[in-house]
């Protein structure tokens, strides 16, 4: 015995009673209603409709039978499958049809249902509410189950184009028949326990969910979120122990109900003898008592046998005092109620009517004692009325009503007792954002989990990562890959990284574009500091030198070699270590065109006073020959041409490079992550390197001269130093092309750094130091005696070598080899 079904079907009772009673509706004008029961088979209801637009059991299509009292309208059915049989045949024949229960999205479709209205909200709208659902917990990863009618079909396929709509993705899509099939149930129960979802919606009725249920709770399957369609969130069928083992935590829609004015006390005087044509009221009322009528039988041992063994109904039992779930308020009761208050306003409308103002031809009224069903189908369309609870009731374009729901939790009470707990609304009236409310505090979870359950096929991506789709799987199975440098995402599960902007740097999270840092080499850190220091150093050590030339420049030992030149070369020598001090600090204007062109023109003075010194040897000792034409080129004015001309190239080129494309200061994001580094770009890549190529001719030529010289007899020969001094001044900067070429910033900056100071403390150290240890330490070896190799053979026990006196230039003595 279905309470549900008898409790709409006095809500229907109720409403036509209040509405006879009530003197401005309908005044003077008594509703009737006939009842048939549709037995939840299309071929019954599609029987008891022809029965009612025929008014007679006996069918005859295209009549209408009755004389008095026309069919108004039908209210029904409850399943979308009967109604939309039913709509097909009463929308022939233009008689409204109000339904309290169908939903399926199909029956709003007018061209196909022109006469279908209804009370209860559309599927359209309860699939929108159950994705919203879905998405508001975060379910990415969803399962889907329907019945295998209009109803579950209908509204599934909805909810799942919304889940996909809002970037949702299907676990799996499974459909069961309204029939029992082991074989189907079984698959569709494999096909849950497999899944990884956690969350699954199910679109039907509760009878026909039930055989899955059962399997389900059978193979004791746990842990996942049932979000249900409105037909079985508030049923009763599903109270057993280990059903609720599994279904507890439960979450779904509802159509709002409201309780009826007056009607439970209403319900509180039925009695069978008040309803004496009540063919059910003797079974409810065993039903709801738990006794039995007493039957008429000529066995009297059997009759005092049923006395004995059950309780006997008498009809003066009273509903007030059982709390049977019959007398609460009901799903659909309230839309039974407002469909029948339709109609009666759709009839009081069509009877109000004044002749000359109606909406047919010529103004025309209907005839409330006799009017066809397609002139009381208008008003149908535009009746607008308020409840007495304050609900405005009214129909769309569709037929459909204003669409309000609410959020049911199902929550198992201490003593195993189910209790749908409501936790929230969803009302398509309010604007999108506001149209879901839920308390997530009240809702209890399977397992009583406080916390809200996962269902992603992946889990979220955090910032600084994004989605990699993993191939041929859905977007909701992915990958989270880290942004690469430069690039961040600040919110959870981005599709992609952005980029940050020219002066900005992602940080380590990769969350988030923070200032890059600004790098050059300053005095300040260490490295900075100490080739300061360095460079400090070895110009404080060439004005020692030059100072004890210059205290000592009438010693034979710095005569021999040429004062002016190595005056010069020495100054040229401090300057090179000073102008390391140019690169060291932030990059300007003025630094970054002084760097290179007063380096590569001391370098050139440098290398120039060395090719001097070389050529200048070569010439003294090949001038001493007999009729040699080279005595002219002896004296300064040789070496101070070959330095002022091969500097004065220089000159030229650096001039010519600071004309055509002078360097300038430069901020480099591209060179390295995270950082600006200040810089001086070049200018002209060639002229800088042309710069380098002429110092490193000028080397090279200074070594050719200074090797092939080497071996002359002469104490003042210093072409073997000069040798040494350019070996090591060509690697430094053979060395320092690839070094230079394969840094960037600061590192750079130093490693040029160093080949200056490298290169210059070479000459220096070579062509200088063991003069200036004669004249320090061996003052005895810086005497004309000594020179002219008259005290030779203490100091080398090895060889003698053929020397050439200054003052004597054109007087030569020879020595040949001796052994000692």
């Amino acid at each position: 015995f279905s309470f549900i079904s008898y409790h709409k079907l006095y809500a229907m009772v109720f409403a036509i009673d209040e509405i006879n009673q009530n003197e401005n509706l309908l005044p003077n004008i008594a509703l009737g209603f006939s009842i048939y029961d549709t037995c939840n088979v299309v071929l019954k209801a599609t029987e008891g409709t022809m029965w009612m637009v025929t008014g007679t059991e006996e069918i005859i299509p295209n009549y209408n039978c009755q004389k008095h009292s026309p069919l108004a309208a039908v209210i029904g059915g409850a399943y979308s499958s009967n109604s939309i049989q039913i709509a097909r045949l009463l929308g022939r024949y233009h008689y409204p049809q109000i339904s309290y229960a169908s939903t399926v999205g199909q029956l709003s479709d007018k061209n196909e249902f022109p006469s279908f209205f209804r009370t209860a909200p559309s599927d359209e709208f309860q699939s929108v509410g159950l994705a919203r659902l879905v998405k508001h917990f975060g379910w990415t990863w969803v399962g889907l189950l329907a019945e295998d009618r209009d109803y579950g079909q209908q509204g599934i396929q909805l909810v799942k184009e919304e889940i996909l709509r809002g970037g949702g993705c299907i676990a799996f899509f499974e459909s069961f028949p309204t029939v029992y099939s082991k074989k189907i149930i079984e698959h569709v129960v494999s096909v849950i326990k497999k899944s990884v979802s956690n969350a699954i919606v199910v679109f039907a009725s509760d009878f026909s969910l039930t055989p899955l249920v059962e399997e389900i709770a059978r193979q004791n399957i746990t842990g996942k979120v049932w979000i249900s369609s409105e037909s079985w969130t508030i049923s009763t069928l599903f109270s057993k122990k280990d059903q609720l083992r599994s279904l507890a935590g439960t979450i779904g829609l509802t159509i709002q109900e409201s309780e009826i004015p007056g009607f439970k006390e209403y319900l509180f005087t039925a009695r069978p003898i008040k309803f004496p044509n009540d063919i059910f009221i003797k079974e409810f009322w065993e039903e709801i008592f738990g006794c039995k009528w007493p039957t008429v039988s000529s066995n009297v041992a059997t009759q005092n046998d049923l006395n004995q063994a059950t309780k006997v109904c008498t009809g003066e039992e009273k509903l007030n005092e059982t709390d049977h779930t019959f007398l609460a308020v009901a799903p659909f009761t309230y839309n039974v109620y407002t469909a029948v208050y339709t109609v009666a306003h759709a009839l009081h409308d069509m009877h109000a009517c004044k002749p000359g103002e109606g909406p047919f031809d010529n103004k025309t009224c209907a005839n409330i004692e006799d009017f066809e069903p397609w002139q009381l189908l208008h008003y149908v369309k535009y009746v607008n009325f308020t409840t007495r609870e304050g609900f405005k009731v009214f129909f769309d374009e569709n037929g459909n009503p204003p669409a309000a729901y609410d959020i049911i939790n199902w929550q198992v009470m201490p003593d195993n007792k189910l209790k749908h707990v409501k936790v929230g609304s969803l009302d398509f009236r309010r604007s999108k954002g506001q149209n879901i409310i839920i308390n997530e505090s009240a809702i209890i979870w399977n397992g009583r989990h406080t916390q809200v359950p996962h269902s992603v096929c992946s889990e979220s991506c955090t910032p600084g990562y994004r989605k990699a789709v993993r191939p041929g799987q859905p977007v909701c199975c992915f990958d989270c890959v880290p942004c690469s440098s430069g690039e961040i995402s600040n919110q959870t599960d981005a599709a992609e990284c952005m980029k940050c902007p020219d002066y900005y740097w992602s940080n380590e999270r990769q969350d988030e574009c923070i200032p890059r840092t600004t790098e050059f080499l300053s005095y300040e850190e260490p490295m900075g500091a100490a080739l300061v220091a360095i460079s400090i150093a070895w110009a404080v050590i060439s004005t020692t030198v030059l100072c004890i030339f210059i205290k000592y420049k009438n010693t034979p030992i710095v005569k021999a070699n040429n004062r002016d030149l190595s005056y010069l070369l020495l100054i040229a020598l401090l300057l090179c270590f000073l102008s390391s001090l140019i690169f060291i600090g932030q990059p300007k204007v003025v630094t970054c065109m002084l760097r290179q062109t007063v380096f590569g023109i001391i370098f050139a003075l440098c290398v120039s006073c060395v090719l001097a010194k070389t050529i200048l040897v070569v010439i003294a000792f090949n001038a001493t020959k007999p009729n040699s034409n080279l005595k002219k080129w002896v004296g300064n004015k040789l070496p101070n041409g070959i330095v002022f001309i091969c500097t004065a190239i220089q000159v030229i080129i650096c001039i010519a490079w600071l004309t055509i494309s002078s360097p300038f200061p430069e901020e480099n994001i591209k060179s390295k992550n995270g950082v600006i580094i200040l810089e001086c770009n070049e200018g002209s890549t060639a002229a800088f390197w042309c710069v380098l190529g002429y110092m490193g001719l000028l080397a090279i030529v200074s070594f050719i001269v200074a090797f092939l010289a080497r071996n002359l007899p002469d104490s003042f020969n210093e072409t073997q130093f000069i040798t040494f001094s350019m070996v090591v001044f060509v690697s430094v900067w053979l060395a320092f092309i690839p070094a230079y070429l394969s840094t960037r910033g600061k590192y750079m900056v130093a490693v040029e750094i160093f080949a200056i100071l490298a290169s210059s403390a070479g000459l220096l150290g070579f062509i200088f130091f063991p003069k200036c240890y004669i004249i320090v330490l061996k003052p005895d070896m810086n005497t004309k005696e000594y020179l002219m190799g008259k005290d030779n053979v203490k100091y080398r026990n090895h060889k003698l070598l053929s020397y050439k006196v200054q003052n004597f230039p054109n007087f030569s003595i020879s020595f040949h080899k001796l052994d000692f």
